[in-house]
């Protein structure tokens, strides 16, 4: 886990391994400080490696060799070499062998969570992406396939239920001890990345679910005990997600079981073994007093993404760890389209967009900035990111803008059908979709290669005596680390030229006739487009759909943008002309505080709002978004240098009161028209309606105070409702927070993903004299640096969502985070690494919080024996 000088390791320098791992039998013997491993691995040269010097060597950390043979015989300490991470044979056979190792390790001690660990009595394994070379001695590389069959023994009063990827095959007792065993076979070639093990005293919920061949699968749900009715949910979207997959992408499930377990403490969100996925409890635990409207749009979307990776990252999986884009990316695109099948594609879309701008675009503008397909890293554990997952998404969806969905479709089929049990390339995928569609996308690789946010400047200009309209685009990339100059992406954006009345004048491209799909394809440096037959002056409807991830600017005015925001016919593109115009005006509002000049109320904005609010044709959830304002992350993010956090929130806080000022009438009448009886429903127009009310809540409590939002608290009948109200209570700066919070927590203390929440309300309090208070939460007794949740919970939470105290002008706030990661990189590298990466913007900053966050990152990095995790992130950061 620890190096002085950590190694980079480049994509260039990929070789086929040595050697093929081509079956696996484990015999694994649980116990929680000596867990005892046999492992017979069917071995054999690989004719696309380089086997001459007959050398293997596998990869091994944290545990203990106990012995090992060669086809029956056993080898001497002479006969290998062993270091802290590997195992070398050599002088092995011309031809296939079989090797037996015996290892032991300790899950008990194993706080990092990856390999095999026990938590809250449960044994549990995380495998991706390099810990299952913490289990035995393995080729632990995604391009190393084998079938497995796993025996697993344990005490039967310690793990009443043994679990393992594929068919049970066989299970009983031991006859004369305590303990009890099962075996499980799994007849699909996967890597090492997917094997899974989960033992303990869980409960079980059963169901069936019927394939589209006439199959029937089990279908089962493990937690702890007790926590029973809270997956009636989980397993509702699991048969959605099943049933979908075979309508939308012909995909069937292969096993004859499937299985979830919910863990409380887990790495990830979520991990897709073969057959047993294993899930973090809150993307599974779901009642109305529990869960809010969110948890429950997160259960359903990550459900379906990891069921989703049984083909696109099982079935075919990726060849290196440098695609992992290739099964994330796509796989995120297939939930997100799912999501947007079960709810509303428009909201579906905003909510995407969000995600993506607010964590992958200043992932772009920033240090860590890196392509889709990274060409290098040092540790791959810190390549779970934005980019390899939203942005991947992005790219996918625009080779189906680009080929049509039909088309778009053939090519996923050709895919699976020529790929299905291989590991797979980025070139593997983007040749299906030109084969089906037979047009070149050799430009379009330059996404997967080319860090950075491409920008399109965009000039429209009218024609009334030719009745033409011409758009020029110009599009750039900012320098990225390691990429100072950028070829030309190649660009599909979906465009519209709205009329007077709101409706869409037809695109008949000069020279080209009608403008198939809308989408006009930017391949150069510059490049103009002239449309004819446009009768009057037109509103450019730029990037519809969002249907390419880039910066926009355009010669479009303010009125412009106010019109489209009230009459546009691509929903995305009137949230869209909102947020564009709202954003610059909450940047004049930033500068003007920066002069020490008063600030005005934006009235035509407000009016603006007024409207969407009293069209109750609109959807409520589209409404809920169209009320939202930026972030202030966000906001921070596009004025990009020498920014004052303080400033922006106070911008922000400004608007939010002018709001609740203006439309109070307004937002009274919807408050009240919106309230709900005593049923709860958690599908997406229930779940609409009450984001609408608590949107309004918000901003009547902005301009009035507390008030309403205490009463909500006091009255809630659903956790949704009742997390908006202790939401506006947590920025609350008066006695009703601490009266509310701690209400709460008297309650709830007793339910850990309750505390959970409870935790982030502390954090996201915006009072910087309060940040020792919140410092202080890490020594309370609902607050631990082992569980991760807990840490992503208050930590997290204060350093994503808290950008006033973080960027508290004393530094306290970085003092804070840094302590954090180096007490916490010693126990959990991998936690620490992600959240060490709050400080990826720090060179935005106005200096002397510029200085300050810097100084605490050279803190960091200079810690001895810092893990290479945390190492690679800090020392990118200050590149």
């Amino acid at each position: 886990m620890k190096t002085d000088t950590p190694q980079t390791i480049h994509l260039k320098d990929y070789t086929p391994s040595s050697h093929v791992i081509e079956a696996v039998e484990l015999d694994v013997r649980l116990a929680p400080q000596n867990t005892r491993v046999s492992s017979i691995l069917s071995v054999r040269p690989n004719p696309k490696g380089d086997a001459s010097g007959r050398t293997l060597v596998l990869d091994g950390e944290n545990i203990d060799l106990l012995g090992i043979s060669l086809n029956g015989a056993g080898l001497a300490q002479g006969d290998y070499e062993l270091d802290d991470t590997s195992l070398t044979l050599s002088n092995l056979p011309d031809g296939p062998f079989t090797l037996t190792l015996e290892t032991a390790c300790d899950p008990q001690a194993n706080s990092t969570l990856s390999g095999l660990y026990r938590t809250s009595d449960i044994y549990c394994t995380q495998c991706e992406a390099e810990g299952f070379r913490r289990i035995t001695y393995f080729l632990d590389r995604p391009d190393i396939l084998a079938t497995y069959q796993v025996r697993i023994e344990a005490r039967r009063s310690d793990a009443p239920v043994l679990l393992s990827n594929g068919n049970l095959i066989a299970s009983g007792d031991i006859d004369g001890t305590e303990r009890h065993f099962a075996v499980w076979n799994d007849p699909y070639p996967k890597p090492s990345y997917l094997f899974a093990m989960v033992a303990g005293d869980l409960a079980r919920i059963a169901d069936t679910f019927t394939t589209a061949s006439g199959r029937e699968v089990a279908l089962q749900i493990y937690v702890e005990q007790g926590k029973e009715d809270r997956c009636d949910y989980a397993m509702d979207a699991l048969k959605r997600s099943m049933r979908w997959d075979e309508e939308a992408f012909g995909r069937e499930y292969d096993l004859d079981i499937f299985m979830i377990v919910a863990v409380s403490d887990f790495n990830m969100g979520a991990m897709e073994n073969k057959g047993l996925n294993v899930f973090n409890d809150k993307y599974i635990l779901a009642r109305p007093d529990t869960a809010t409207d969110a948890d429950y749009q997160n259960i359903e979307s990550i459900i379906a993404h990891e069921y989703f990776h049984n083909w696109t990252g099982n079935r075919i999986t990726c060849r290196d760890w440098f695609q992992l884009c290739l099964k994330e990316g796509l796989t995120v695109f297939r939930d997100q389209e799912f999501s947007a099948d079960m709810r509303s594609a428009a909201v579906k879309r905003i909510d995407d967009v969000r995600l993506l701008r607010s964590h992958q675009f200043p992932e772009d503008a920033g240090p860590l900035a890196h392509p889709v397909r990274p060409a290098s890293y040092m540790e791959i554990n810190n390549f779970y990111t934005a980019t390899v997952y939203e942005k991947g998404a992005e790219l996918v969806r625009m080779m189906r803008t680009l080929i049509g969905r039909d088309t778009f479709r053939r090519a996923m089929d050709l895919y699976f059908e020529r790929h299905d049990g291989e590991a797979a390339t980025v070139e593997d995928f983007v040749s299906c979709m030109e084969d089906a569609s037979g047009r070149s996308l050799a430009q379009f690789m330059s996404w997967y290669g080319q860090a950075g946010t491409p920008e399109l400047a965009v000039n429209g200009k009218y024609n009334r005596h030719e009745r033409t309209y011409e758009i020029s685009i110009t599009q750039m990339c900012a320098p990225t680390p390691d990429q100072n100059s950028k070829s030309p992406f190649h660009i599909p954006l979906c465009l519209g030229l709205v009329d007077a009345s709101g409706d869409d004048t037809p695109l008949v491209l000069q020279g080209h006739g009608p403008l198939e799909g809308n989408v006009v394809e930017v391949t150069g440096n510059t490049q103009t487009f002239t449309f004819e037959s446009v009768p009057e002056r037109p509103v450019p409807s730029l990037n519809r759909g969002f249907s390419c991830p880039v910066k926009l600017t355009s010669n479009i005015n303010d009125e412009d943008l106010l019109f489209l925001m009230a009459r546009d016919t691509d929903q995305f593109n009137r949230w869209e002309s909102a947020q564009t115009y709202i954003g610059a005006s909450l940047i004049r509002d930033v500068r003007r505080i920066g002069a020490q000049m008063p600030l005005d109320d934006d009235v035509n904005f407000a009016e603006a709002l007024r409207t969407c609010i009293n069209d109750q044709a609109l959807e409520p959830a589209f409404t809920a978004w169209m009320l939202s304002l930026p972030s202030e992350t966000d906001i921070a993010a596009r004025i990009a240098k020498d920014v004052d956090p303080a400033a922006v929130h106070q911008a922000r806080e400004h608007m939010r009161e002018m709001i609740g000022r203006l439309l109070e009438p307004e937002l009274r009448a919807t408050y009240d028209r919106l309230e709900g009886g005593d049923a709860y429903r958690p599908d997406a127009e229930d779940a609409g309606r009450r984001a609408l009310r608590n949107t309004v809540l918000s901003y009547i409590c902005a301009a009035a105070g507390p008030d309403l939002a205490h009463s909500q608290f006091s009255s809630a009948v659903n956790m949704t409702d009742t997390m908006a109200a202790l939401g506006v209570l947590a920025v609350h700066d008066g006695p009703e927070r601490a009266e509310s919070l701690n209400a709460f927590y008297d309650a709830k203390k007793d339910d850990h993903l309750l505390v959970d929440k409870w935790l982030s309300l502390n954090a996201v309090a915006p009072f910087p004299d309060r940040i020792a208070d919140i410092r202080a939460l890490t020594e309370h007794e609902a607050f631990s640096l082992k569980k991760p949740n807990k840490v992503r919970a208050l930590v997290g939470a204060f350093a994503a969502s808290n950008p006033v105290c973080f960027n508290s002008a004393d530094g306290s706030g970085y003092r804070f985070i840094a302590d954090v990661v180096l007490a916490l990189d010693a126990i959990n590298p991998q936690v620490a690494a992600r959240l060490s990466a709050a400080f990826k913007n720090w060179r935005v900053l106005e200096a002397s919080r510029r200085d300050l966050a810097r100084g605490e990152i050279e803190r960091i990095k200079g810690r001895k024996g810092l893990s290479r995790d945390t190492f690679e992130i800090v020392s990118k950061t200050l590149q």
